[in-house]
């Protein structure tokens, strides 16, 4: 183990070693590992910075099936939003994750679906994924929808979510995949944004033990969504009280029997858009980032492959939802591009007991397991005795992700779940960026807990200071953290808004893409990622916009403005504080009694009004009412002074005589320290 040397201004790097990967790691290997040793990977990376074209065009032609080839690798600049890759190719998305393999190795698993009641578990193999995938898209072609044509997709985390998406790629049509804990209001605008001519959903959901009304809330849904026709409907759990709109929605056991086992793939060009997913605006408004087929295709396969080396014998474990990226990427593009099997879990880490995910690595003998710090976090508080009931000995690569994980939390996970005896890939990226940036190697990169460590093959980070906007050199620095040429997997677009999509990423340093991440460097040119520089919070891997939750927050009849910012959880990694200001009439209600019965109802009926419109895991841990909320001469409201008070360092804040209301700062320390955790 080496020692870092000191740093002033990375911090978090001092008293650090770097961790080689464990000999068990290697002995566990089925053949030999993709890159020979940690000089292999700066090898490969220079070249693929200094000749992207020469590193990316073979590796498209060598993990993708191509109906046409590619006439050229690259072209369009960060500078003007118009990148491309693989110009002029033609394949099919779904060809690549199951036809060749389910011709290839029809036998092998493909999908292993662990229900929430391990009962209804079952498995799909390649060939039976061929036969369903066809079925499906039969039924959605025998509708009208076609090449180019968007589907929204409103599924828990079941092998018919995998079924559905391939589905609607087979016909070249675009899937937009809907966060099943999303509330009505959530779907209505996502489907409307998109236009999408169909929705898949199931009757209902069954998460931890509970029963969860899914078709209810697309029924709710849909009452405002002109451009829906039709409706897929998977019965979930056979509830007879179900109802159907005649004419529009249709079970699926009932549609599928009519039609065979194969439909021909629908070629589309490389740049033809894959799939929406939605992520959270700092406008408030949710933005359909738009993903493009080949390019994105492989960098999922390659960072799967090389990022958590992944061999054919191998088993992935990603715990995590379709409804995010992760789950896109890494529990189906990735795995099943490389045609191993992936493991889709329903369920939560806590039912039936906190043993189900370890119940689920030894049934399965998975080599991998993918998951949020925020699970680890939960699993680490039920303590250790779940893990020891199961042998964990097939795994051999942990991976983290959705927010960076903790030194103490990368060392539990390394000692309680790998025995010390797996690597850990605590892999740092974005929806918007479609696979991994920043991410150790496993078996290759030294690890540094807490750091994301170097970046991926074609990703050329860099840090540039937030005022000058000027690119920052060398090593112990710190900034925000950028990309400075274009990438296979980027997201090309937000849908039906390119100068949304400019203004976001592309136009805050031109030349760059902006993350929106600070960041540091340290001495060994590892990455320290510090999180959000913009108005986003992180709870528990799932990124929320402030105003998207201050919009709902104010459509309460008694609130005339709303903040949002995010503190740090234990459990959840960041948590939602919420500061309101009444109107008048709500506010001579409340105003000097915060602890009364009139503030204690009004802070419910403001949680729940969140829970409603966005969902449960977007609701404020607290809400603090306050008489004003710090704002510039200009209007502005001061955020960073609300997360300074929030944080407990109102101490820190700095001047704040510039503000057009200074004496309000004074009330919100005040109402915080009486409000905060209060029902």
């Amino acid at each position: 183990m080496t020692s870092s040397p000191s740093h002033s201004v990375v911090h978090e790097a001092n008293n650090t070693t770097l961790r080689p990967t464990p000999k068990e790691f290697f002995e566990r290997q089925p053949r030999d590992g993709h890159l020979k040793d940690l000089n292999h990977y700066y090898e490969l990376y220079e070249k693929s910075i200094k000749d992207p074209e020469g590193f990316f065009g073979p590796l498209a032609k060598e993990f993708l099936h191509w109906d046409r080839d590619f006439t050229k690798v690259k072209s369009g600049s960060l500078k003007h939003g118009d990148a491309a890759w693989f110009i002029g190719g033609e394949l099919n998305a779904s060809y690549n994750c199951v036809d060749r393999h389910a011709f290839a190795t029809p036998d092998k698993p493909a999908v292993i679906y662990e229900a929430d009641d391990e009962a209804d578990s079952k498995i799909l193999t390649y060939a039976e994924l061929l036969r369903e995938v066809s079925q499906v898209a039969g039924v959605l072609q025998s509708w009208g929808i076609k090449k180019g044509d968007t589907v929204a997709i409103y599924l828990p985390m079941t092998s018919q979510a995998i079924v559905a998406m391939l589905a609607v790629a087979r016909l070249g049509a675009i899937h937009s995949v809907i966060f099943a804990g999303f509330s009505s209001g959530s779907i209505k605008d996502r489907v409307n944004d998109a236009s999408c001519k169909a929705l898949i959903t199931c009757d209902e959901g069954r998460r931890g033990g509970k029963t969860v009304n899914i078709k209810k809330l697309c029924d709710e849904a849909l009452l405002n969504c002109p451009s829906v026709e039709k409706v897929l409907v998977y019965k979930r759990t056979g509830n007879p009280e179900i109802a159907l709109k005649e004419g529009r929605d249709y079970y699926w056991d009932e549609a599928t029997k009519n039609f065979p086992g194969y439909l021909a793939p629908v070629p589309v060009n490389s740049e033809d858009p894959l799939f929406l997913l939605y992520t959270s605006g700092s406008t408030g408004t949710p933005k359909g980032v738009v993903h493009s087929t080949a390019g994105y295709l492989l960098g999922a396969a390659l960072t799967t492959k090389y990022i958590f080396d992944v061999h054919p014998e191998d088993i992935l474990f990603t715990a995590g939802d379709v409804g995010w990226i992760t789950g896109h990427t890494y529990a189906l593009y990735g795995p099943l591009a490389l045609g191993i099997p992936t493991i889709v879990f329903e369920g939560t880490p806590a039912y039936p007991d906190f043993g189900r995910l370890w119940q689920i690595v030894e049934k399965h003998k998975a080599t991998h397991f993918y998951v949020a710090p925020t699970a680890l976090r939960l699993l680490r508080k039920s303590g250790e005795a779940e893990i020891e009931k199961y042998d964990l000995s097939s795994l051999r690569t942990l991976g983290s992700v959705g927010e960076p994980i903790s030194p103490d939390i990368w060392e539990w996970y390394n000692e309680k779940v790998g025995k010390g005896q797996c690597h850990i890939s605590d892999t740092y990226w974005q929806t918007e960026s479609g696979s991994h940036f920043i991410a150790p190697i496993a078996g290759i990169t030294p690890n540094k807990p807490g750091s994301a460590s170097l970046p991926f093959f074609g990703i050329e980070t860099c840090l540039i200071d937030p005022v000058t906007g000027v690119e920052i050199t060398g090593f112990d620095v710190e900034g925000v953290l950028a990309v400075k040429e274009t990438w296979p997997s980027m997201a090309r677009s937000v849908w039906r808004n390119h100068g949304k999509y400019m203004d976001t990423y592309l136009n805050p340093y031109p030349g760059y893409y902006f993350t929106g991440d600070g960041a540091a460097r340290d001495h060994d040119g590892y990455y320290w990622i510090r999180g959000r520089v913009d108005d986003v919070v992180n709870v528990s891997g799932h990124r929320l916009s402030t105003a998207e939750i201050e919009a709902a927050l104010i459509e309460h009849q008694g609130v005339s403005e709303a903040a949002v910012v995010g503190i740090n959880d234990d459990l959840t990694g960041q948590a939602v504080v919420a500061f309101v200001a009444l109107k008048d009439e709500s506010a001579e209600k409340v105003n000097g009694k915060e602890t009364s019965e009139e503030a204690f109802a009004l802070r419910k009926e403001l949680i729940l009004q969140v829970r409603k419109e966005i969902g449960p895991f977007a609701a404020p841990k607290s809400v603090i009412i306050v008489g004003d909320l710090p704002k510039t001469r200009s209007g502005k409201i001061m955020r960073r002074i609300l997360r300074k008070i929030s944080a407990n360092e109102a101490d820190q804040l700095g001047d704040i005589t510039t503000l057009a209301n200074p004496q309000s700062v004074a009330g919100i320390i005040e109402s915080f320290g009486v409000q905060f955790g209060k029902k």
